[in-house]
């Protein structure tokens, strides 16, 4: 055959695919079916659509064309998108059930593998979760005791800014080593020294991990997971990362079991080493070592990178508004003074604090497309029914950034959170930690934390940037799973 005509029958053969495609997916889509999406590419599904270094806005893209409920392809899967508040609290919260659990991502499941409290489903993630909060309750989450042990490693941090004298330097690992004291507390039993290589390391391993999360190799190691397990990159480090990370929980995990007084319970690992002896008889309990290391990685990670990573975002913020910043220590000094530590108490009192606060995690939307979720069985859902297996995305921003409830929504604006009359300003549409049976089990932890740190930070010092503040760029440096921020350095100036 003449080599125009091997081309020309292969471009023929390509064609006859796509329209065979096309054909089989007009009648799998539409009423009753997948929810309407553009056209997938045998193989690659929607990748020439999907810009996957910033992928909640190219979703919000589509929604507007395919409405609220669409439909995705990475590679051969398809992914239902969720667009919207109404839609998004329509699955999460009023069907919370059928879409409550976890969705299998190739990359996510490069990290977790279906074990602990974030990855598991079923029975598997009830009884651990269950177990998690319980556990978490009574070594102080909520309470006041977990609120000194903060107001304490808040103290350890203001040590650490005065020792820059007010020179120029990296929060990250300063902000890292705070909020990740406060779990390692709880989950170690354990205070880290800032100064100590193993902590540092192990807060390197959890940055690096979320910025490769947010980057556009782990969409694409989503879409083609078979042919990027082939080429080098960052997401690569991955498995070799949790494996590190692994490897040294299982050690702290060994010296408890040495050391371990069931009379003198010391933190979350030494409940979960009890749990485990109480049902060894049990070969179907969940209390396995496998689930421990697991467990014990999702809270040392999710207490230590999303606060810490709000915060480093939260003081980029306010050193492009200083008068922002200003008004924050106008109410701090009305309120609190310069003679005592801030407290939970003290928010009721701080409406402006809050609405800056909450405006931070509003603006920066620091996990835009929540951790993917999954139905169980075949699902109807308004006038489609969405396959067993199928992955859903619920685009977080989507609410986070709605016109309606948030005037301007790409500026941020402290008064999104506040009333004509200065009083604070729930919404709803406030959604970061996500919404329904799968929102973050941490949220209140994090919340007083970023209350805590924020207010006792400002107390004491005042924020001055390296370069003019309207030179300031808040965009994401990287935007896929997480929102990463621009790396900075910036002064802090005793006040």
């Amino acid at each position: 055959m003449e080599p125009l005509g091997t081309v020309t029958l292969f471009l023929g053969v390509c064609l006859s695919c796509l329209l065979l495609l096309a054909v089989v997916r007009s009648r799998t889509q539409g009423k009753g079916r997948l929810p309407p999406g553009p056209t997938p590419l045998p193989l690659v599904g929607n990748i020439l659509q999907l810009k996957t270094n910033f992928l909640s806005k190219t979703l919000q893209q589509l929604s507007e064309k395919y409405g609220p409920v669409f439909t995705v392809h990475f590679g051969r899967s398809p992914v239902v998108v969720l667009h919207g508040y109404d839609t998004i609290k329509e699955a999460l919260i009023d069907h919370g059930d059928e879409f409550a659990f976890r969705g299998r991502l190739p990359f996510f499941d490069k990290i977790s593998k279906g074990e602990g409290i974030v990855a598991s489903d079923g029975e598997r993630w009830k009884v651990l979760r269950r177990f998690a909060l319980t556990t978490l309750r009574n070594f102080g989450m909520g309470k006041k005791s977990i609120e000194e042990r903060i107001q304490e490693e808040a103290q350890y941090l203001l040590e650490k800014l005065q020792d820059t004298k007010g020179k120029p330097f990296d929060p990250t690992f300063l902000l890292s080593c705070a909020t990740s004291n406060v779990i390692c507390s709880i989950v170690f039993g354990t205070h880290f020294d800032y100064h100590d290589e193993r902590f540092l390391a192990l807060l390197d391993i959890f940055n690096d991990n979320f910025k490769i999360a947010s980057s556009p190799w782990a969409q694409m190691n989503n879409i083609l997971p078979s042919f990027m397990d082939l080429i080098p990159g960052p997401h690569q480090r991955i498995t070799k990362n949790v494996e590190k990370l692994k490897e040294f929980v299982s050690k702290v995990v060994k010296q408890h079991k040495e050391t371990l007084d069931p009379s003198a319970t010391r933190d979350f690992i030494d409940c979960f080493l009890i749990r485990m002896e109480q049902e060894k008889k049990n070969g179907a309990s969940e209390f396995t070592p496998e689930n421990l290391v697991a467990s014990v990685l999702n809270l040392f990670a999710a207490g230590t990178e999303t606060t810490s990573t709000t915060l480093r975002y939260g003081f980029l913020i306010l050193q492009k508004y200083p008068e922002v910043e200003e008004k924050v220590h106008e109410e701090i000094d009305r309120v609190v003074g310069r003679a005592r530590a801030p407290c939970v108490a003290d928010r009721g009192q701080m409406p402006y604090t809050d609405a800056v606060i909450h405006e931070i995690q509003r603006f920066i939307s620091l996990v835009p497309l929540s951790l993917p979720h999954s139905v169980a069985k075949d699902t109807p859902f308004r006038q489609y029914i969405i396959p067993k297996g199928t992955v859903i995305f619920p685009v977080l921003t989507s609410a986070l950034y709605d016109s309606k409830e948030f005037p301007n929504p790409t500026e941020f604006d402290p008064q999104h959170f506040l009333n004509k009359d200065g009083t604070f300003r729930k919404s709803d549409y406030f959604v970061p930690f996500s919404a329904g049976k799968r929102i973050c089990a941490g949220e209140g932890l994090a919340r007083m934390e970023l209350f805590l740190f924020l207010t006792t930070i400002l107390q004491h010092f005042k924020l001055k940037p390296l370069q003019d503040p309207k030179d300031i760029n808040l965009s994401p440096l990287m935007s896929s799973t997480g929102n990463f921020p621009r790396p900075y350095q910036l002064c802090v100036l005793p006040r």
